[in-house]
């Protein structure tokens, strides 16, 4: 299955879209952390997880998805949630810990929803796989339409919260497909030394499910095996795992010195950046360079303007900590 073209600007403009917004997310999380890195100081405090170089994954896969689908993702959440449709604008805002955002600031970038388009995610490492099977339970039992995709990485495949959810969603043949974006690195641990397979996709025979591995970063690769998982839980014939390979171009997090990656490492993973491979490939199948120069300016425009939006609203009151919480 070869995405049609239209399908591939579109990938490629939420992979624009993506990398243009953590770029300045990060620009912006640096203020006031510098020379002495302080992570509670700046306008956006706390930790924060980048997802450049993983974009591939979430559009290869959420370009099969639709209003009705489920998404539940990860601590690294960004790029999975702009495929997905998430609301620019009020995203940037949570993240900035505004009254605008998603939850009134509440959440912040690890805890992002939208149920407008259907999309979740958690900072607890596995937390994805559950609600994305009781999502799709609830759309069986109700006998309503879509299925639910859990994104993960590879070192949340190593979580009992995961196998439990394989377990149970080849057990009930839910339409659920379960999506790690395999980066190579837990934190500072490499996969090699933590999982005791070569490669997750064996997996998923234990759970009597088919297993996909996707080598290379390469988002129409994403998008041939993820169509027949959806498309096959579309039909009620149960859930997919995928494992597809994808780069981590920045840290685990901001601040992270990454001594623990070999010499040459980053160096080798830039030089694979899938953004400049996606539009050599679109060039050379027919794409003019003035159709994605203009993709690259409107992303500029729809970043800047939501990075603008989330500066300029307002905090909430005070009172607000007392609001949205169980008493």
């Amino acid at each position: 299955m070869q995405p049609t073209k239209e399908q591939s600007l579109w990938m490629y403009e939420n992979m624009v879209v993506s990398r243009r917004f953590e770029e300045a997310i990060e620009k912006a999380y640096l203020e006031g952390k510098t020379p002495a890195f302080n992570m509670a100081n700046g306008p956006i405090p706390g930790e924060m997880h980048l997802s450049n170089g993983q974009e591939p994954v979430a559009v290869g896969v959420c370009a099969h998805l639709n209003a009705d689908d489920i998404v539940t993702a990860t601590h690294r959440p960004h790029h999975q949630a702009i495929a997905k449709g998430v609301d620019l604008k009020r995203m940037a805002a949570e993240i900035f810990g505004k009254s605008t955002g998603l939850s009134g600031g509440r959440g912040g970038h690890m805890h992002l929803i939208d149920p407008a388009v259907n999309f979740s995610c958690s900072g607890i490492i596995g937390e994805s796989c559950g609600p994305a099977c009781g999502a799709a339970l609830s759309r069986t039992i109700q006998s309503k339409p879509g299925v639910a995709v859990a994104f993960l990485g590879e070192g949340a495949a190593n979580q009992g919260a995961f196998h439990e959810a394989l377990n149970l969603a080849g057990t009930w043949k839910l339409p659920v497909v379960f999506v790690i974006e395999d980066n190579s690195w837990g934190i500072s641990v490499p996969k090699a030394e933590a999982t005791a397979v070569i490669r997750n996709d064996v997996r998923a025979a234990g759970y009597g499910m088919p297993g996909h591995y996707v080598p290379g970063n390469d988002p129409h690769a994403i998008f041939d095996v993820a169509g027949e998982a959806i498309a096959r839980a579309r039909k009620g014939e149960g859930p997919t795992l995928i494992e597809a390979e994808t780069y981590r171009l920045a840290g685990h997090f901001m601040g992270d010195a990454e001594q623990y990656r070999p010499k040459g490492e980053k160096d080798a993973l830039f030089a694979k950046d899938p953004i400049p491979k996606m539009r050599e490939r679109l060039l050379a199948e027919g794409c003019t360079a003035t159709e994605l120069d203009e993709i690259e300016q409107r992303a500029d425009s729809l970043v800047a303007d939501a990075i603008t939006f989330a500066r300029e609203s307002d905090y909430a009151p005070e009172s607000d900590a007392l609001t949205a919480v169980f008493v």
